[in-house]
């Protein structure tokens, strides 16, 4: 019978990722933001009734199996996967910025949502405070697949990016003393404001040190061995093990596998792992953190419609109301002493602050005798539903309207020089073609390709004025053209190696060598 049951979890899971990575492929081919679509596809299916999929509805809309998947399946690689790629030199940049979000927008967050839940919605209160927790952790994932295929500056990527990955912590955090400890901590007066304050700095402390303590020895392994997959596999330890151990210690196991990630990716990195190694693990979690997405996206549509909101709208719109104004509290007082910070990032940062998944995986923790838990889980499943569709789909159009993804005078102008060239030299090819299977005589296709190649030579000096008066533009050409030559030697090494011209001992050696300059042009 067990071995039926695990059968069938194994079928379901199956479906799952099929049906994740189908309308995954669908959307980046549209080149539209994957979990936005995931999170609808996801709310259609469980609204409809298709008889196919109601054993996968069945199964994933058990709190208890949603709850594990996310936080404790994916969200380790999630954070793991995102902090191995931050840079130490990045962090160190941008820290004002990261830290007065992460923290104190956090905070003001959570203080001003409770707060108004308790006027507005007459929650209790460890309901209104844990229904701020929730609310203050935010998902980038949407935002920043639009940064990359939009080409926002990469500054703006990367403080969305790190705000998320320690604010995430923070809201787990505020999460677990606002359900188990507020009111303890409350009655107890001044000294239990103190004791709060201790328990929330030793949890956030303890898992710095837990992480760093993994991150470290990890670290030191890696010097032993210059072997990817297996170096792969201790990465996959070492973010599991950080998250595990620190929940198990009463720690933050998010800030754990945060800080565990971060100390590999940089630390590690530099001591311990080749270039080749670097790009294998940073691949293999890109594929990891893809398909988590895919699948807690497309869980979050199905969890959603769940909810039963007859008679509820009034509570769902002052719970929309209450989060976008604590958002909007907490990014512009945060950010008001930051220097040289645009006020156009201000408002994509405030717009963009998402909530995801992990507001939904805790709401479903909450145990079931919890006072005011249903509640807490309609206005929690409708403000991200809400978040990812509305705010979602609006960031592009803002983006553009604020013209932070507007691109300079000088890229426009390379752009063009660029089409009208492509164009001219694939007018050239077709002329060839077109006169060999027509017999189109000389005279007259040499007088087109004349004039087509003269005007080629036209945009080629002015294209050599526009690399003088700005380098970065030719260095851009150089780095795509060097990737392709790279790509073009690794599959001639491979071929010669297919067809046993070379040893395979052979073509390992010079493959790694392509790899590592690869990496170099990363």
């Amino acid at each position: 019978m067990q071995d039926l049951d695990l059968h069938y979890t194994f079928e379901i899971g199956l479906i799952l990722i099929m049906l994740a990575a189908g309308v995954t492929a669908i959307a980046k081919k549209f080149k539209k933001p994957y979990p936005i679509a995931l999170v609808i596809v996801g709310a259609l299916i469980g609204l409809f009734n298709i008889p196919v999929l109601e054993p996968l509805k069945l199964f994933i809309t058990k709190g208890e199996i949603f709850n594990f998947v996310v936080i404790t399946l994916f969200l380790p690689a999630l954070l793991g996967e995102a902090a191995f790629k931050l840079s130490f030199s990045h962090l160190k940049k941008n820290k004002r910025p990261i830290i007065t979000l992460a923290f104190g927008a956090t905070l003001i967050s959570y203080i001003v949502t409770g707060f108004l839940c308790l006027w507005l919605l007459n929650f209790s209160i460890p309901a209104a405070f844990v229904f701020a927790a929730l609310m203050s952790a935010t998902d980038p994932v949407s935002v920043l697949s639009m940064f990359k295929s939009l080409g926002v500056n990469k500054k703006l990527a990367i403080v969305v990016e790190g705000e998320s990955l320690f604010n995430d912590g923070l809201a787990v955090v505020f999460f677990k003393i606002s359900a188990f400890s507020l009111l303890t901590y409350i009655g107890l007066g001044i000294q239990g404001a103190g004791l709060g304050v201790w328990e929330f700095i030793k949890v956030i402390s303890l898992g710095v040190i837990v992480g760093g303590a993994l991150g470290y020895g990890f670290s030191i392994l890696t010097k032993y061995f210059d072997d990817y997959p297996l170096e792969i596999i201790f990465s996959l330890i070492l973010f599991y093990s950080a998250f595990l151990l620190g929940e198990s210690v009463h720690a933050s196991g998010v800030i754990a596998v945060v800080t565990a990630a971060l100390v590999l990716g940089n630390y590690g990195a530099k001591i311990g792992m080749s270039p080749t190694t670097k790009l294998n693990i940073n691949n293999f979690w890109e594929v990891t953190a893809l398909l988590a997405n895919s699948l807690v996206f497309l869980m979050v549509g199905l969890e959603i419609t769940r909810i039963n909101v007859a008679e509820k709208w009034t509570l769902i719109f002052l719970a929309n109301v209450i989060v976008l104004v604590s958002r909007s509290l907490a990014v512009y007082i945060s950010l008001l002493f930051t220097k040289n910070f645009p006020t156009s990032w201000k408002h994509i940062i405030n717009w963009g602050g998402l909530k995801g998944s992990l507001s939904i995986a805790l709401a479903l923790s909450l145990p079931r005798d919890f006072a005011g838990r249903e509640d807490i889980l309609i206005v929690a499943f409708s403000v991200v539903l809400f978040s990812l569709l509305v705010q979602g789909l609006s960031i592009k159009p803002l983006l553009s309207l604020l013209g932070v993804n507007r691109k300079t005078e000088s890229y426009k102008e390379y752009e063009e020089l660029i089409a009208r060239s492509h164009r001219l030299e694939s007018a050239i090819e077709e002329v060839h073609k077109v006169k060999k299977n027509l017999f189109i005589s000389e005279p007259v296709s040499q007088e087109l390709i004349g004039q087509y190649q003269r005007e080629l030579a036209e945009l080629q000096d002015a294209m050599l004025l526009l690399y003088e008066k700005h380098p970065n533009l030719k260095a851009q050409q150089q780095i795509i053209l060097k990737k392709h030559s790279l790509y073009a030697q690794h599959d001639a090494i491979e071929t010669l190696a297919k067809e046993e011209i070379i040893s395979n001992e052979t073509a390992d050696k010079e493959q790694e060598l392509i790899t590592n300059q690869l990496v170099k042009l990363e």
